[in-house]
């Protein structure tokens, strides 16, 4: 017994002795939270406060690297030099592939990775260069008049959910590797979905149906099931708190009911927006605004208004803790990413991989899925043995094609490069511009004239009013590509003359992302700020189709946009409509191998296709009704998910078999064809309640003549429905109607009536 004591006793000491060992944020072996911990006991209020900035310096003394957390990948790697430029995610969003889109952000970090330790090696990782993504875009398409609806994934909150957590997987990297490959960042939570115009001071009100029915499912999703690493909280106000600052979205619904540990980064700029006059205005000062933000839970700041902190503490306007608290989870990610000590399992990843072969492929198998083929009289696909013209201000512009948020390309297939190459004799001239040239804007103000200035007046201006040469230079640009989307100006019988035995003319129309976009410099008709006033396809192009209709030509409009368009009269003045969006760097290509059949069009439209602004609401009323094909009670131009194929698809009567359904998909057409079958639920109880909604799809390929079973489960989430009583999204008991078929028009769909 006295050995068995000796031995207990010396165990215990051993015991004691290994928990007595110092703790070092610099043991790699230890886990990044006990790491963190450590080193931010060594931090002073100063460094802490610099930290928590979205520019940190370096703290050299305890081997703290400088790390910028502001780096972009909406659709590739973006503002970093060259990279794959994929196609806008409103496009992507038209694929329907949830396995594809996952496969494009792991190229897109993969790319990632190799740009960050390349900026490594030089020295200095600056902006734009890091690891921390801000990106997806998860808001609602609500109103195709918003301008950076094109940034998402449609709107629909069952889609956005899906395609969102497969970004969030494909850049973030394995779930169980003890090194984040990166972040993604769930962004703009919440009730955000435009006008740019009015974002900084504009108050979002709506009900608690609307908001956790159609605003908040997305995030959820992502946060609870992908565990996504950031969210950026938005611009505007909710219910009278800035989103920054909302108790409600960060802390009771955020971190409260979802348990989200990640970090909270405000949108850039945004907190001076609480205080500063014609804004939000909900404190006097810098001071006030960033100990608010502070203690609400925000732990990254883009901006500067958080070198304040300091102040903040000595006012007694925040505790000190708060801030531990949160620079406690910046650190933690910091150490996860890898960051801290330089390391990675990618550092073995080749440079040449960016936007290499292999990534370029992909992106032209992404362009190819991402084509929606709205309308086709039998004209398309091509014979090949047709005089053809390319006519259109969109058919050679590699710029409108890279969308926005975008990475610049070594090398862009225009339209115009890609119909060249395959039809030799092509005829192709731009025949007008966009917008009508009478309405050309001209830059006012201290800019006044920059356009036809040299560089060497272009570095005087910037001297005068003490700005970057290279931010005048790129305005300048950018003024000069607006100028160009006016020109040239429509000449009907000039356009028709040279059109002369001519049988089919492809028209490469639309808007581009010079004129919608986030808060941009652009009032013409139409366009205000970067949103849409309209949603017509601009009149000047409308014009030159109908002259070609008369003339009795056969006309393809290829339309590029990030939103919908109205095409009424498009109906008769063309006989065939693919929407192209803004399709990336093999953009060309994908369009021509649509055109003559060598691909056959499988895209499905992800927001609803209206005849105009009258079928809306007010653009500034959030609340759902009227809004998206999911509380719109009108005839839509085309509706949500609709999209044609170059064969034909039936569904038969589906069979619910215990928890699941089947629903069996012939091919009735003459070639194989890519079907997106979707399934959608109704509850016919509540007349409150949405119309239809989408609960799951599948894409199914299906060879000619045969018939593939498509098979759905259905559980509780198929079921997840509004309860007054939990005032929540819950799986509600009740009697369903269950409507599958090819879009979300009721002529399209069959039902099957179910009890959950």
């Amino acid at each position: 017994m006295k050995r068995i004591a000796l031995l207990l006793c010396g165990l215990t000491a051993l015991a004691a002795c290994n928990s007595q060992k110092p703790v070092s944020y610099q043991d790699k072996t230890l886990p990044p939270e006990v790491r963190a911990k450590d080193l931010l006991s060594k931090l002073s209020l100063e460094e802490k406060t610099a930290l928590v900035q979205y520019n940190s310096p370096a703290i050299e003394n305890l081997g703290i690297k400088a790390y910028n957390w502001w780096s972009e990948a909406l659709h590739g790697v973006a503002r970093n030099g060259s990279a794959t430029v994929f196609p806008q995610p409103i496009g992507m969003a038209s694929s329907f592939d949830v396995e594809k889109l996952e496969q494009v952000f792991t190229v897109v970090s993969d790319e990632a990775r190799v740009k960050n330790r390349l900026a490594a090696e030089s020295g200095q990782v600056k902006q734009y260069q890091g690891l921390t993504f801000w990106t997806p875009n998860i808001n609602i398409f609500r109103d195709p008049r918003w301008g950076r609806g094109m940034e998402t994934y449609g709107e629909d909150p069952y889609l956005m959910g899906q395609l969102g957590m497969a970004v969030v997987r494909g850049l973030q990297g394995p779930a169980d590797s003890p090194i984040r490959k990166a972040h993604a960042c769930a962004k703009h939570y919440a009730v955000h979905s435009g006008l740019e115009s009015n974002r900084h001071r504009f108050d979002a009100q709506v009900s608690e149906r609307d908001l956790r029915e159609t605003y908040l499912p997305a995030f959820k999703d992502l946060v609870t099931k992908a565990d996504v690493q950031e969210v950026m909280t938005a611009y505007n106000r909710f219910r009278g708190d800035p989103c920054a600052a909302s108790k409600y979205l960060v802390q009771d619904i955020l971190r409260g009911e979802w348990g989200y540990k990640g970090i909270v980064v405000s949108d850039c700029w945004a907190i001076p927006n609480f205080y500063q006059k014609g804004e939000h205005e909900i404190v006097a000062t810098d001071v006030e605004a960033a100990a608010l933000a502070v203690a609400n839970g925000l732990d990254v700041e883009c901006g500067s208004t958080f070198a304040k902190i300091p102040e903040a503490v000595a006012a007694g306007l925040l505790d000190e803790a708060d801030l531990d608290r949160n620079l406690l989870r910046v650190l933690t990610e910091r150490f996860r990413l890898g960051e801290m000590d330089g390391e990675s399992p990618w550092d073995g990843l080749d440079a040449s991989i960016v936007e290499g072969p292999e990534h370029r492929a992909l992106a032209l198998d992404m362009a190819h899925e991402s084509m929606v083929l709205l309308r086709n009289n039998g004209i398309l696909p091509l014979k090949g043995d047709e005089k053809i013209a390319l006519i259109g201000p969109n058919a050679d512009d590699a710029e409108m094609q890279w969308g926005n948020y975008n990475p610049v390309p070594k090398t862009t297939v225009t339209l115009l490069n890609a119909m060249q190459e395959r039809v030799p004799a092509l005829v192709s001239f731009r025949g007008c511009g966009i917008l009508d040239a009478q309405f050309m804007p001209e830059p006012k103000g201290r800019f006044a004239g920059v356009l036809d200035m040299t560089d060497e007046q272009l570095e005087a201006i910037a001297k005068q009013y003490a700005i970057g040469i290279d931010d005048i230079k790129e305005y300048a640009h950018d003024e000069r590509e607006r100028r160009n989307a006016f020109l040239p100006a429509l000449d009907e019988a000039a356009v028709l003359k040279q059109l002369e035995g001519v049988d089919v003319v492809v028209f490469a129309g639309g808007i581009s992302p010079r004129l919608e976009g986030e808060e941009m410099p652009v009032q013409v008709p139409g366009f205000s700020g970067g949103d849409r006033t309209s949603i017509e396809l601009p009149d000047v192009q409308r014009r030159l189709l109908k002259a070609l209709h008369e003339a009795g030509k056969k006309v393809i409009l290829v339309n590029f946009s990030g939103s919908a368009i109205g095409l009424v009269p498009e109906q008769e003045t063309c006989d065939a409509i693919l929407q192209a969006w803004y399709p990336g760097q093999e953009g060309g290509t994908a369009i021509v191998d649509l055109l003559f059949g060598d691909v056959n069009p499988s895209g499905k439209l992800p927001v609803t296709f209206y005849q105009n602004v009258d079928q809306l609401p007010e653009v500034e009323d959030y609340n759902m009704e009227g809004h998206t094909y999911r509380y719109f009670r009108g005839e839509p131009l085309y509706p949500f998910g609709y999209g044609l194929s170059y064969t034909t698809f039936a569904c038969g009567e589906a069979k619910v078999k215990g928890k699941k359904i089947v629903i069996p998909v012939t091919n009735t057409g003459s070639r194989e064809g890519t079907e997106v079958v979707q399934l959608y639920v109704r509850k016919p109880d509540d007349a409150a309640g949405p119309v239809k909604t989408l609960r799951a799809f599948r894409r199914v390929t299906v060879p000619a003549g045969k018939t593939v079973e498509v098979t759905i489960p259905l559980d509780k989430e198929t079921f997840l429905w509004w309860s007054e009583k939990d005032q929540d999204m819950v799986p509600v008991h009740g009697n369903y109607e269950l409507l599958y078929g090819s879009s979300s028009a009721d002529s399209a769909l069959q039902k099957v009536t179910y009890k959950f």
